[in-house]
């Protein structure tokens, strides 16, 4: 049951609004800048990589064609996956990884795989069709030295100035947060592995 606004209350909190729609829209007016974005997606919570291909989602709704490479993953088949490709020819997925560093083992394998991986990211950056480029876990392979940093960032910078990147993981590199344009942390709080709930469909791939 709610409780009854007196029409004190209401024109209070009109005039509240109106004077915060009138801040709003004096920031909003101010911000003329169009370019395209370096988008970090890190920290130890979950969500890293579901959040950026909400963006994918997003700018294909937006009538743009969208790439995908996968640096770390490539184990299991996942529902974004699944789901993305059904745009046909409006997603380039690329999975390039072969698991996790503790599958593989190989630590020569998976510089190899990271160095082929990081190739075909350079090769989509140059579709003009592509609106949007995911690098999933690409910090990842960055925090393991799998490639370089510096040739990595200076890539990104130059990539030409329509083209907005997504790249997610762990442990993202100072140096790449300082390129980016927008960085957002996924903070774990909590997390039901830990109290012994396995990987689900739907939820975790």
């Amino acid at each position: 049951m709610t409780r009854e606004i007196t029409e004190t209350e209401a024109e209070r909190h009109r005039q509240k609004m109106v004077n915060r729609k009138a801040v709003q829209d004096a920031e909003v007016a101010e911000k003329t800048v169009e370019k395209g974005l370096l988008i970090i997606n890190t920290g130890p919570g979950k969500g890293k990589s579901t959040a950026a291909f909400g963006l994918a989602l997003r700018m294909l709704g937006n009538g743009r064609r969208v790439g995908v490479v996968q640096f770390i993953k490539g184990a299991w088949a996942t529902g974004e996956q699944q789901a993305l490709t059904l745009f046909g020819d409006r997603v380039e997925w690329r999975t390039m990884g072969e698991g996790f560093t503790w599958d593989t083992q190989d630590l020569k394998r998976d510089i190899a795989a990271a160095a082929k991986a990081w190739a075909e990211a350079k090769t989509l950056m140059e579709d003009k069709t592509i609106g949007l480029l995911v690098l999933d876990e690409l910090n990842i392979a960055l925090r393991y030295e799998y490639l370089d940093l510096n040739d990595v960032i200076e890539t990104l910078q130059n990539r030409r100035p329509d083209l907005h990147v997504v790249v997610t993981g762990r442990n993202a590199k100072q140096p790449l947060i300082d390129a980016a344009d927008m960085v957002t942390e996924m903070t774990l709080v909590k997390h039901h592995f830990k109290a012994g709930v396995k990987a689900q469909a739907g939820i975790e791939f």
